[in-house]
């Protein structure tokens, strides 16, 4: 069985190389997702200072995401659900 100081010795440059810039483009990557989560939680802290209830507009926003066939068949199965277990008041 190879070590790891054995297989990075066994890469070539340009191996080693590529697998810097996966690396670095991934690091970046992770940064914005972290930066654009930041933004949308401030976006939902501005929704909520308006008097708008953030759980119904996030689910607005993944029903929006949904073709309305996929939306339509969740819907129904939901209704067929409902009731079944009956409507709870």
């Amino acid at each position: 069985m190879m070590t790891d100081e054995q297989r990075a010795d066994s890469m070539g440059d340009a191996t080693r190389e590529k697998l810097k810039q996966f690396i670095a483009r991934i690091e970046r990557l992770e940064a914005e997702k972290t930066e654009l989560a930041a933004d949308i939680r401030e976006v939902y802290a501005e929704v909520k200072t308006f008097g708008f209830d953030t759980k119904v507009i996030r689910k607005v926003v993944s029903l929006r995401k949904q073709d309305a066939m996929e939306r339509a068949e969740q819907e129904a199965l939901l209704d067929m659900y409902m009731e079944v277990v009956g409507d709870v008041d």
